[in-house]
C-alpha cells in the first residue's frame, strides 16, 4: 500500500467525464512509489480534502499511467506541464463522514498544537537517512517547500 499526498492550486484534479479523473504527477522525492504500484495493482482509492470543508470525499477506481501531450498541456503551472498522469476511472464515489476533521480543528490554525521543540522535517531525514547534505543544507532547501515556493 502507499499513501502519496497530492496537491496544486484548486482545480488541479481535472474532471475528463463523469467517471474519469486525471490527476497531474509534478516533482516530488523522486521515488515513483505511487506509479510503480499502479503498473502492478491499478485499483487505487483517493480521498479529496477541501481546505474549509468537514467532509471528506472518497473516490475508487482503476488508474493508469497517461503521458498525452494535449492532456499533459491543459495541467502546466508556470506553463511546466507534468510528464505524466494517473487517469483513474471511477468505479464508486462518495462523501465520508467530516466528524474527525472538525474534531482536529485542522483548518483553525488558532487551535493547532505548539510545534515549538519538535524536530524539523530535515532533522528526521538526518536521524533517519544516510545524505551528502547537513542537516543546515537541507533545512535551506525544504525551507523553500515548507513556504510554497516549491519549484514545479
Amino acid at each position: 500500500m502507499d499513501l502519496s499526498p497530492k496537491g496544486d492550486p484548486p482545480g488541479f484534479v481535472r474532471i475528463l467525464d463523469d467517471k474519469t479523473l486525471a490527476i497531474p504527477d509534478r516533482p516530488g522525492n523522486r521515488r515513483l512509489d505511487t506509479l510503480h504500484n499502479v503498473l502492478e495493482q491499478p485499483q487505487v482509492g483517493l480521498m479529496f480534502l477541501v481546505p474549509g470543508r468537514g467532509e471528506v470525499l472518497r473516490v475508487s477506481g482503476a488508474a493508469q499511467i497517461i503521458t498525452d501531450p494535449d492532456l499533459m498541456a491543459t495541467m502546466a503551472i508556470a506553463e511546466r506541464p507534468p510528464i505524466l498522469a494517473l487517469v483513474v476511472t471511477i468505479d464508486e464515489v462518495m462523501f465520508h463522514c467530516g466528524k474527525s476533521v472538525i474534531r482536529s480543528k485542522l483548518w483553525s490554525p488558532d487551535e493547532w498544537p505548539d510545534i515549538e521543540g519538535l524536530a524539523s522535517y530535515a532533522e528526521c531525514l538526518g536521524d533517519q537517512t544516510t545524505s551528502d547534505e547537513t542537516v543546515a543544507q537541507m533545512e535551506v532547501r525544504f525551507g523553500s517547500w515548507h513556504d510554497g515556493n516549491e519549484l514545479y
